[in-house]
C-alpha cells in the first residue's frame, strides 16, 4: 500500500544521498499507524526491525514488501559500520522498534548518532509512544515529567534508583513488564510511601486496555489480588513529591549557601552539594540557583 502522500519523504527518496528515517509504529491497534509511516516503509530500500517476526505482521497487514533486516541491542554495534556505508552510498533506511517510537527504551541511538556524525540526514516520522499516550490519559500532572524507562530488575539497584527519585517533584514515568509489576509496585510503596498517587496503564491501545488509578498501595493491592490484572505491558505514572513549604529563614539560608557555592563552581555541582548539606531537593536548589543568577544578571549553568 503506497499512499503517495509523504511529500517530504518522497523528495528525500529521489535524492542521491542516503537518509535514515526513524519511524514510529503502533503500540497496539494497527489503525494507529500514520499514513506517512506507511508511505515511508513502502518506499525505503531497507527496514531495520527489532523483531522481524513482529515487523512481518505489521508489514503484511499493510501489504508492504520492503526487505527487512534484524536490528537489536545484541547486533547493533556489529552492524553499524555496514549500515553507515549503505547510508553513505545512497541507501534509504527506516528504523522501527517492536512498537511505538524507536529509541525510547529500545536500541538505535548508536546508529542515529553515527549517521549524524557523518552528515547523513536523519528524519523522524512521529507517531505512537506508550509513555505519552499513558501520560495524556493518566490524570497526573503533565506539564513537567521525567521518563525513567525500565527500573533495574535486581532488588538492590531498583531500591536505590527509587530512593534517588523519592523527592523528584515532577511526574515520574516508568515502563514495566508483567512478571515484575507486582515487585515494582511493592518497591514503590517502600521508597515513596503507600499514599503517593499513581496511575498504571496496561495494554494501551489494545483490546484489554486498562487504567488503574489510586494510591500506590491501592493499585498494588488491586494487581496483587487478580493475576489477570498483571498480564500485559505496563506504564507507571507516579505523582511527583509535593514541594515542602519552607520557612523564610530556610529559604534565606539556602540562597546564601547557593551563592557561596556558585561563586566557586558550576551551578549543577553547587546544587548537588547544597542538597546534601541542607537535605533539600537538588532540583529545587538548581531552580533557586537559576533565579539567583537571573536576579544578578547572569546566565544559566
Amino acid at each position: 500500500m503506497n499512499c503517495k502522500i509523504g511529500m517530504h519523504s518522497k523528495t528525500n527518496m529521489n535524492s542521491k544521498t542516503g537518509a535514515l528515517f526513524v519511524v514510529a509504529t503502533p503500540i497496539g491497534n494497527l489503525a494507529d499507524i500514520t499514513l506517512r509511516a506507511i508511505d515511508l516503509l513502502t518506499q525505503v530500500d531497507l527496514i531495520l526491525a527489532e523483531d522481524t517476526r513482529r515487523a512481518a505482521t505489521l508489514l503484511r497487514h499493510f501489504k508492504i514488501r520492503t526487505p527487512v533486516k534484524s536490528f537489536h541491542q545484541h547486533n547493533e554495534a556489529a552492524q553499524l559500520p555496514t549500515l553507515l556505508r549503505q547510508l553513505n552510498g545512497g541507501a534509504h533506511i527506516a528504523l522501527i522498534s517492536d512498537a511505538g517510537t524507536p529509541l525510547i527504551s529500545d536500541p538505535g541511538y548508536r546508529l542515529v548518532r553515527g549517521a549524524r556524525e557523518q552528515g547523513i540526514t536523519v528524519t523522524p516520522a512521529p507517531g505512537a509512544s506508550a509513555l505519552i499516550a499513558a501520560l495524556s490519559a493518566s490524570g497526573q500532572a503533565a506539564e513537567r515529567f521525567c521518563f525513567e524507562g525500565f527500573l533495574p530488575a535486581k532488588v538492590g539497584p531498583r531500591a536505590q534508583r527509587l530512593q534517588d527519585l523519592k523527592n523528584e517533584t515532577r511526574t515520574v514515568i516508568f515502563y514495566e513488564a508483567s512478571h515484575r509489576i507486582g515487585a515494582t509496585l511493592a518497591a514503590l510503596v517502600e521508597a515513596f510511601g503507600g499514599e503517593r498517587p499513581v496511575t498504571v496503564a496496561r495494554e494501551i491501545s489494545k483490546k484489554f486496555e486498562t487504567f488503574y488509578c489510586g494510591t500506590v498501595a491501592e493499585v498494588g493491592a488491586t494487581l496483587a489480588g487478580d493475576a489477570h490484572h498483571r498480564k500485559g505491558e505496563f506504564v507507571l505514572i507516579v505523582c511527583g513529591a509535593q514541594t515542602r513549604q519552607q520557612e523564610p529563614r530556610q529559604v534565606a539560608e539556602a540562597a546564601e549557601i547557593m551563592q557561596l557555592l556558585m561563586a566557586e563552581m558550576p551551578l549543577k555541582r553547587a546544587s548537588a552539594i547544597a542538597a546534601r548539606v541542607l537535605k533539600q531537593n537538588r532540583n529545587e536548589l538548581y531552580q533557586l540557583g537559576l533565579k539567583l543568577k537571573s536576579e544578578a544578571g547572569g546566565g544559566g549553568g
